[in-house]
């Protein structure tokens, strides 16, 4: 299908408000970039409160914000949540109306983890965070009100990333049960250019320079990038995995990794209800103010996961 009239309409504005000559934004640039493109976000969420606190981290205490929403009984299901923006931007605050917007429609007490970014904490931290972080909420499920054989882990972008190592590792390790993993618009492989990411690499709301400049600050050098806990599609042990839903969007440059992702969990016999939104763009399902696919997705997302914590 074509680009939808309204994401072209929104990347048009975008275009004439760019620099004419695209360079590597600084990290203060891409952090103010994601805060401005996520007051975009419009997502229905009229009866879910939220309080915050803190966690223990490998590297400190992090904060978190629980959103309950009223529909939640004494022990509702947990929903682990790791926000997008490369692993160097983002926060509990610049996505504070999607996770809202994800406890109403999943009806699982939601926790967003404000775990460490780069370049000022590069890998493993983010990653490190990530597990102690699901560890943390398994452990405290009764004092969260969460049960904890109820738990999904899941994330927007770069947050997706972390939430596919997460369940990976999980499944290799021993008391940690997840029942689900949501990944919206996952990135999932930082050693392959894949055709996606050369078709959309300019003008389609995430651009080469973004991700490239995201990759230099995540990474210390001489790493490799096919290592699994870096880019999570590399895997290849994926049985056991906890069931996937996975929503990509057909002109984003993620859209190839997110889709083989599917293809390979499905072919590893793991559960996968996969959708590819048609003329959608990167990070579609934070633009309710300018796309009503967003809120649509929210919900069909909150409809899935729904189905993966029945008991």
């Amino acid at each position: 299908m074509p680009l939808d009239p309204l994401a072209k309409r929104l990347l048009t504005m975008m275009a004439a408000a760019a620099p004419q000559a695209r360079s590597r934004p600084s990290v203060e640039a891409r952090r103010q970039s994601l805060a401005k493109l996520m007051q975009f976000a419009r997502a229905e969420a009229p009866d879910v409160t939220a309080s915050d606190g803190v966690l223990p981290g490998p590297g400190g205490e992090l904060p978190y914000r629980l959103y309950s929403p009223a529909s939640a009984g004494s022990r509702a299901p947990g929903f682990v949540f790791f926000h997008g923006g490369g692993l160097v931007a983002g926060s509990i605050a610049t996505h504070d109306r999607i996770a809202a917007a994800l406890a109403h429609a999943t009806g699982c007490r939601l926790v967003s983890v404000d775990y460490r970014l780069a370049p000022e904490h590069k890998y493993p931290a983010a990653v490190d965070d990530a597990v102690a972080a699901t560890e943390w909420v398994a452990r405290e499920a009764e004092t969260l009100g969460i049960d904890a054989e109820r738990l999904v882990v899941g994330g927007d972008s770069a947050g997706a990333t972390l939430a596919a190592i997460v369940c990976q590792e999980a499944a290799q390790s021993v008391g940690l049960s997840i029942a689900a993993q949501c990944l919206i618009c996952p990135v999932l492989d930082f050693e392959e250019v894949s055709p996606s990411r050369e078709a959309f690499a300019e003008g389609h709301l995430i651009d080469r320079a973004t991700i490239e400049a995201d990759l230099s600050d995540y990474l210390p050098e001489g790493l490799d990038a096919a290592d699994p806990r870096i880019s999570p599609l590399r895997a290849t042990r994926l049985a056991g995995l906890p069931t996937a839903i996975i929503h990509t969007a057909e002109f984003d440059p993620m859209r190839d990794e997110g889709n083989a992702y599917a293809r390979k969990l499905l072919a590893a016999g793991v559960a996968v209800e996969h959708v590819c939104h048609d003329g959608m763009v990167h990070n579609f399902h934070a633009m309710g103010a300018i796309l009503p696919q967003a809120q649509l997705v929210l919900s069909q997302i909150g409809e899935q996961v729904r189905r993966a914590v029945v008991k």
